[in-house]
């Protein structure tokens, strides 16, 4: 009888679960991160293994579970696209570019792009608006979805990694997403929010 719970302690027990269920879940989702970071690894020489632990979860979750491939990765495919934007160099531009590319233009109608077709589309599919996006891209801005890839801007800009462990690559381009993230952006300044993007 002395071993037993009094009801009290039945009782407080039960009220404590719920966070003992949330702290378990999280143990579980960073145990499976760090599985998705070490099979991200074994497929590289030399990965960075600090900046990865530290930049693994972005919104959507884990990077490496949802892509396949290292923060590290994405943020030096990142960096090689804001530098390539910046110098307004197309030919380094268009090698961050997976081809096809996919084009949604600003009516949502969709192109699959050859190699030809964007170097004579470039200016329309990255157009100073765009341009000005990957000029500013930043990994803590970045969402991921499984099995998708991972995207800035509500979907202006989608990016994929063609191999386990590799560097990602622009698969996407949409002109109407970028004008819903835009427009979303307005509103959001409207009321007082956020800054008003032209």
């Amino acid at each position: 009888m002395a071993c037993s719970p009094s009801p009290a302690d039945v009782i407080a027990s039960e009220g404590d679960t719920e966070p003992m269920l949330r702290t378990q879940e999280a143990k579980v989702e960073a145990d499976q991160a760090e599985d998705c970071l070490l099979l991200v690894w074994s497929e590289q020489d030399e990965p960075d293994i600090e900046f990865d632990k530290s930049h693994d979860t972005v919104k959507g979750g884990a990077i490496s579970c949802a892509t396949g491939t290292s923060p590290s990765q994405f943020e030096a495919a990142i960096a090689a696209l804001r530098d390539a934007a910046k110098s307004g160099n197309k030919a380094r531009l268009l090698e961050q570019v997976g081809l096809p590319l996919l084009y949604i233009d600003a009516a949502g109608e969709r192109r699959e792009l050859t190699k030809e077709e964007v170097e004579t589309l470039f200016d329309d599919v990255f157009d100073e608006r765009m341009i000005e996006i990957l000029q500013n891209l930043d990994l803590s801005q970045m969402t991921v979805d499984q099995g998708q890839g991972a995207f800035f801007e509500l979907g202006s800009l989608w990016l994929v990694v063609d191999e386990e462990g590799g560097k990602p690559r622009v698969v996407t381009v949409n002109r109407q997403a970028l004008d819903e993230a835009a427009e979303a952006a307005r509103r959001q300044a409207d009321r007082g929010q956020g800054e008003e993007i032209d």
